[in-house]
C-alpha cells in the first residue's frame, strides 16, 4: 500500500474553507449548521464586520492539550495548553497549501475599552504546520481581527 499523503485532508478542506471565507469576509451562504465550515462567517449569513474564524487545534501527541505557539520571535518555546502573556493558542489560517498550513498567531486583546469589538489582535508571528500532525480543531466565534 502506498501512502498519497491524503491522511489530512479533512483538516485540509475544512481550512480550505476557513482561508476561503476569510477573503471574502462579506460572503453570504445557506443557513447551516454552526460549524467549522459553515459557508459564512458571522452568527448569520447577514452579519457584517467579521473577518477571521479563529481555530485552535489539537496535535496527536499533546494528550488533549491545544497547541501553543509563541506571539513574539523573541520567546522560542511554548508548552501545549499555554496561554500567557507570551503564548497563544488561537489562530488565523492564513495558507493552506496540501496538508501544509500557514497561521498567525492571534494574541488575546486586554484593552478593556476594545475587547469586546475586538477580542484578538493580529501578530506577526506565524508558522507553517504539517496537517497530518493535526488530530482535530476548534473553531471559535467569528471575530474581527484590525490589521488583517
Amino acid at each position: 500500500m502506498t501512502n498519497e499523503n491524503n491522511d489530512c485532508c479533512c483538516i485540509a478542506e475544512i481550512l480550505n474553507v476557513i482561508c476561503i471565507l476569510q477573503r471574502n469576509a462579506n460572503c453570504c451562504g445557506d443557513n447551516c449548521l454552526d460549524t467549522c465550515d459553515r459557508g459564512f462567517l458571522g452568527n448569520t449569513a447577514t452579519t457584517l464586520g467579521v473577518n477571521t474564524r479563529p481555530i485552535m487545534l489539537y496535535t496527536c501527541a499533546a494528550n488533549g492539550l491545544p497547541w501553543s505557539m509563541p506571539i513574539s520571535r523573541d520567546t522560542t518555546s511554548c508548552p501545549a495548553g499555554t496561554s500567557s502573556a507570551t503564548c497563544s493558542t488561537v489562530f488565523r489560517v492564513e495558507k493552506v497549501d496540501g496538508c501544509c498550513a500557514t497561521f498567525r498567531v492571534l494574541q488575546a486583546n486586554t484593552d478593556p475599552e476594545t475587547s469586546t469589538n475586538f477580542p484578538y489582535l493580529a501578530t506577526n508571528s506565524v508558522f507553517t504546520m504539517n496537517l497530518n500532525c493535526v488530530c482535530s480543531i476548534r473553531c471559535l466565534n467569528d471575530v474581527c481581527v484590525e490589521n488583517i
